[in-house]
């Protein structure tokens, strides 16, 4: 079966709207292994009313030089929903790289864009989907075992004797445990996008969308204090994280 992946490109000008459409065109028939559904905006503030009331796309194809929204605004504000696709920017000028750091962008490429170089991205954009679309663990709750996907959890914390996992879902309890909960997370500190923070939290760095003194900022908006001995080394392992993703490309 053929994965489906949902793009949404975002840009002011419609002659790159129709190049970039053109080119995923190209993409999706050199793969055949994957079906593209492709929807295009001619502002920032479209695209952000479509993610809002009619939900997201698993990847943005954003110029960054628009009329208010930017496409770094726009971006800031995807992460400020909860929308957690892959975020790749095309623009002509590159004077905004370090800005889309910010806002957790998988790829930043210059137009006009060259062919290669776009597939490669999109491929590594599409293998990350993938990975985060199927990782997951079991979570033994009072109900019975409950696969959870590793992106979904926003952060798991220790309440009492079970493990509390804040998901985008929802929340799920674990059953008591009996072991540290250092040893109980150990499947998701196994994953480099999870980071123990003092004794009995774990936050996911996919979802922190910036970090300020104590406190992290999650992608729906949600703040979590840190703990005070361990803010500083989390704010530099978050940081770290993003650095060595984007430059594994």
């Amino acid at each position: 079966m053929a994965i489906m992946l949902r793009i949404a490109i975002c840009d002011d000008e419609e002659k790159q709207i129709h190049q970039t459409e053109a080119l995923l065109d190209d993409y999706f028939q050199s793969r055949p292994g994957l079906k593209g559904q492709v929807e295009a905006f001619q502002s920032g503030g479209a695209l952000l009313a479509r993610a809002e009331n009619a939900g997201g796309f698993d990847l943005y194809l954003l110029d960054i030089l628009m009329p208010k929204p930017s496409g770094i605004d726009t971006g800031r504000l995807l992460r400020a929903l909860g929308e957690g696709g892959e975020i790749i920017y095309l623009t002509h000028s590159n004077d905004f790289a370090a800005d889309s750091y910010d806002v957790q962008a998988f790829f930043y490429l210059l137009k006009p864009v060259e062919k290669a170089k776009l597939f490669q991205v999109l491929d590594g954009a599409v293998e990350k989907l993938n990975r985060r679309r199927s990782s997951a663990i079991m979570v033994s709750t009072p109900n019975g075992p409950r696969r959870v996907l590793l992106e979904q959890i926003r952060y798991v914390e220790r309440v009492g004797r079970c493990m509390r996992y804040y998901c985008t879902t929802g929340v799920v309890d674990s059953q008591s445990i009996r072991v540290s909960f250092r040893e109980a997370a150990s499947p998701l500190l196994a994953d480099r996008r999870f980071y123990l923070c003092g004794a009995s939290f774990v936050l996911n760095f996919q979802h922190v969308a910036g970090v300020s003194g104590q406190i992290a900022l999650l992608d729906n908006g949600q703040t979590v204090a840190l703990p005070r001995t361990s803010a500083v080394d989390f704010k530099k392992a978050w940081g770290g994280y993003w650095l060595e993703d984007r430059n594994a490309w």
